[in-house]
């Protein structure tokens, strides 16, 4: 009686379900931590932190080529990083008195000549550049104002804002040689910012939104136009090559930030009236 009353009110707990990891390895739930039990080799002493040699001391050569094949860009950029560290610390600094050293200045010596050499030619493609950025300009205003897709436009003011802050806070001087024109924009020769090209960024935040409607020849021919309107600059001395490239990251990061605050302000209105 007391043994079946004393059983009947015993409970039992159930033993924990084993769990196993990607190398079905069993896994002990210690105080509520899950812990991996350590292998160890023949003399006793576990292999890696967590029970296991790390992957690559098990590579064979068919691994590394496989690796090398699949994965070709991390490979890629691996080399670049021990290139560029072996030239980061042999190459001379350039001296506080002579003017910056830009490879994209050294590439279109040839055509900035030319430019010197021939004004009307200058304010030719001055004006044919102010006409690409009005050409940026009305198309992100149309896709707010007329589509009703405000995320370009969201855009360039990110972008605008930043090329303020970053342009005014770190004021580079202005390249040797350039070759400024009335009819550039901003129009009249006006003062601008140098860092970063705001050109450029302003053309890749509308080739962007042109890719999202599936406006693929328009966005490839604005492609083609921002190249042309970045070599055009350096040709005329107008930015350094370091503003152009970053003009290019400055697009898709401001266009990203766009779309983040159209997904957040999406969320706000479905918690709102939901």
């Amino acid at each position: 009686m007391n043994s079946s009353s004393s059983a009947a009110t015993t409970t039992t707990t159930a033993a924990p379900t084993p769990l196993y990891n990607r190398k079905n390895i069993k896994v002990t739930p210690i105080d509520g931590v899950d812990m991996v039990k350590k292998i160890g080799n023949s003399n006793g002493v576990p292999h890696g932190v967590y029970g296991f040699d790390p992957s690559f001391m098990k590579w064979t050569l068919r691994d590394v080529v496989n690796v090398a094949k699949r994965h070709w860009l991390p490979c890629f950029l691996g080399l670049g990083l021990l290139f560029f560290m072996g030239v980061e610390y042999t190459l001379r600094m350039v001296p506080a008195s002579s003017p910056p050293f830009d490879l994209g200045f050294v590439a279109t010596r040839r055509l900035h000549l030319l430019l010197s050499s021939w004004p009307e030619l200058n304010t030719l493609l001055a004006a044919l550049n102010t006409v690409f950025v009005g050409m940026q300009t009305a198309y992100i205003m149309w896709t707010w104002l007329i589509e009703g897709r405000p995320r370009a436009t969201i855009s360039a003011l990110f972008m605008f804002t930043c090329r303020g802050i970053l342009g005014y806070s770190t004021q580079l001087p202005v390249p040797e040689g350039f070759l400024g024109s009335g009819v550039d924009f901003p129009v009249g020769n006006v003062s601008f910012f140098l860092f970063f090209s705001g050109h450029v960024a302003g053309s890749v935040i509308a080739s962007l939104d042109m890719r999202r409607m599936g406006r693929w020849e328009l966005a490839w021919t604005f492609d083609v136009l921002n190249v042309l309107q970045a070599v055009r600059l350096l040709g005329t001395r107008g930015h350094y090559t370091i503003d152009l490239a970053a003009g290019v990251g400055a697009g898709f990061l401001f266009d990203s930030l766009a779309g983040k605050y159209e997904e957040g302000k999406r969320k706000e209105a479905i918690g709102y009236y939901s």
